[in-house]
């Protein structure tokens, strides 16, 4: 059978803006710019003959059109998503992890954690940068932890300057981060000196 379907990169545009309501937010998930956000989306709409978002100053609301788009189209990408974490080819990284220069990689005990999640890479250093440009899906950052677009958790104790596990809003929760998320919070007692402590933290425009 063969499918009819609009370009991919203006599906993805949608999707993302229509989440997050705004096109900023989704270039931020998408590692794009706004303007390339709204472009794909405007050239969807075209192509579909249909307005997907009513554009009001400072604010993207979805139109009846887009209302009734919006779940097909985010079931469609979580289908293809979930058969591709279930194909996992033997050697395949499937999650790209970056890690700022100075971070001190034995606290993380990554060895260990390769053993049950062979999925994962490391780029060590990397930085935010990497992250925007999608080199990697995952980073430990130093700072404040303020990024507009992406989640934030810290995974060290005190306030003000810290280490950072940052994720774009759209992937935050898909399950290879959840898994090292949850890694992170179970790692042994003897590491507790230097174990991560995640304090959840949402940064949104």
């Amino acid at each position: 059978m063969t499918y009819i379907l609009p370009p991919l990169n203006a599906l993805r545009a949608f999707e993302a803006a229509a989440r997050h309501l705004s096109f900023k937010l989704a270039a931020h998930e998408l590692h794009v710019t706004p303007a390339a956000v709204g472009q794909q989306v405007k050239a969807l709409e075209a192509r579909l003959g249909v307005q997907l978002f009513e554009r009001l100053h400072k604010q993207l609301i979805l139109t009846v059109a887009g209302q009734a788009y919006l779940p097909g189209v985010s079931e469609g990408f979580r289908h293809i998503a979930e058969a591709t974490s279930q194909l996992k080819p033997a050697g395949a990284v499937l999650l790209q992890l970056g890690v700022h220069g100075s971070f001190d990689l034995r606290r993380l005990d990554l060895a260990a954690f390769r053993s049950t999640h062979a999925e994962i890479g490391l780029l060590h250093p990397a930085g935010l940068h990497e992250l925007i440009e999608g080199k990697v899906d995952l980073l430990i950052a130093r700072g404040l932890g303020h990024h507009p677009g992406y989640r934030c958790d810290r995974i060290d104790e005190g306030s003000g300057l810290g280490d950072w596990l940052v994720a774009p809003e759209g992937t935050a929760d898909c399950p290879e981060v959840e898994g090292f998320r949850d890694w992170l919070r179970a790692l042994p007692a003897e590491n507790a000196n230097r174990r991560p402590r995640l304090v959840g933290v949402r940064r949104q425009a």
